[in-house]
């Protein structure tokens, strides 16, 4: 059989969605190729394609497949009727299989069962070879019995395919699980627009309920800040370190002080580098006035930090070298500016009928008008440096 033969196979007689993969994992090639022969037919035929025989799946690859569809069939069967589905025994079974896997790969878990971070720590081993369609029923199973720690783990490894985000998000929001939601924008590296409008929703409209759960969100910004201001002080520190722990310091400060705990929430969304002008430009424009205003008041802040704050810039090896991980997550300056662009584009016709949107804008010219002075002044200083760099090299030749 031909591989288009194959494909034309695979597409005619797709398999149903409540079946088992055939193939769920990522095989090992290294064992696969290393069997690949020449099959031996006229050794004076001068084609250039020459068939080759010994294609055999891995031992070990073969049983984790087998291993992986047994586990899916008995968890579609538990997940028919989520009203009898018992935490416990979910957490139980899900163990169980993610043990069957580590004892066939030989992979050595140091925490007892009886851990209370056991199962993400499973996870956190043995996730990628977690298929998509356990993972998808996995991810259900946990997203029903609210067993989040679970979500958690599946989300930061990376585990979750793009077709369940959707649901996951406005479950999400539905539980007002706020730092869920924070590591959906992290880790996720396919949110769809409609993810993203929802989380913009939440965040800039937040209920009372939803709000209390981002104040976990703040609470670990003001850790980070705080840590930062520690290192700043610490004379162990090599001197390059130091005036690195003294710049996360001040961009952290920047990036908690003044903000409420949704609007640090946004942090995430706009300081993304998954999330690009394609995806956010048709969720901004279907916001409604007030979710605006919101926006660009949290937009202007941020204009108003860096006029006030000229020194402040991106601390790219403060979360490997300080652990402060905060540091990725502070909207740059382009950041900021694209998003105001991008909203007054969709929305501008429908914002200036908006009183309260005058006095925003108003405010965003004056420092937006001493921003763009500083940048031209610059601009003129790297000239002049630029010149002095050539009549140096020229004065040494």
């Amino acid at each position: 059989m031909t591989l288009l033969d194959v494909i034309k196979d695979a597409s005619v007689n797709s398999k149903p969605l409540d079946l088992p993969l055939d193939y769920p994992i990522v095989l090992n090639p290294d064992s696969i190729l290393r069997n690949l022969k020449p099959e031996v037919k006229d050794e004076s035929s001068s084609s250039l394609i020459k068939p080759l025989i010994g294609w055999q799946i891995p031992q070990t690859d073969a049983e984790i497949i087998d291993i992986s569809k047994k586990f899916f069939t008995q968890l579609k069967a538990k997940l028919k009727n989520t009203n009898n589905l018992d935490k416990g025994e979910f957490i139980s079974s899900l163990n169980s299989y993610l043990e069957n896997i580590r004892d066939k790969i030989g992979v050595v878990i140091e925490v007892d069962s009886s851990s209370s971070g056991y199962n993400r720590l499973l996870i956190d081993k043995l996730g990628v070879f977690m298929g998509k369609d356990v993972a998808g029923l996995v991810l259900d199973g946990c997203v029903s019995l609210e067993i989040w720690e679970v979500i958690e783990a599946l989300i930061v490894n990376g585990i979750i395919e793009h077709s369940c985000y959707s649901n996951l998000v406005t479950k999400l929001v539905e539980k007002k699980r706020s730092e869920l939601l924070c590591l959906c924008i992290k880790h996720a590296f396919d949110l769809g627009s409609s993810e993203i409008l929802t989380i913009l929703r939440y965040f800039l409209s937040p209920s009372q309920d939803a709000y209390r759960s981002m104040v976990t969100v703040k609470k670990e910004w003001e850790s980070q800040a705080l840590l930062a201001i520690e290192k700043a002080s610490d004379s162990n520190l090599k001197r390059k370190n130091l005036l690195m722990a003294k710049e996360a310091s001040i961009l952290l400060m920047m990036a908690y002080d003044g903000f409420s705990a949704s609007e640090i929430c946004l942090h995430y969304l706009i300081a993304s580098s998954n999330i690009n002008d394609v995806m956010l430009s048709p969720s901004f424009n279907k916001l409604n006035g007030k979710e605006l205003i919101n926006l660009i008041r949290y937009l202007a802040k941020w204009l108003k930090k860096y006029e006030k704050f000229p020194q402040a810039g991106p601390c790219p090896k403060a979360s490997s070298v300080l652990h402060l991980k905060a540091c990725d997550w502070v909207p740059k300056l382009e950041d900021v500016i694209k998003c105001i662009g991008l909203v007054l584009d969709e929305n501008f016709s429908s914002l200036v009928l908006h009183p309260l949107f005058h006095e925003e804008l108003r405010s965003i010219e004056g420092v937006v008008s001493c921003l763009t002075a500083e940048a031209k002044f610059c601009h003129l200083l790297a000239d002049v440096v630029d010149k002095l760099k050539i009549e140096v090299k020229g004065g040494n030749k």
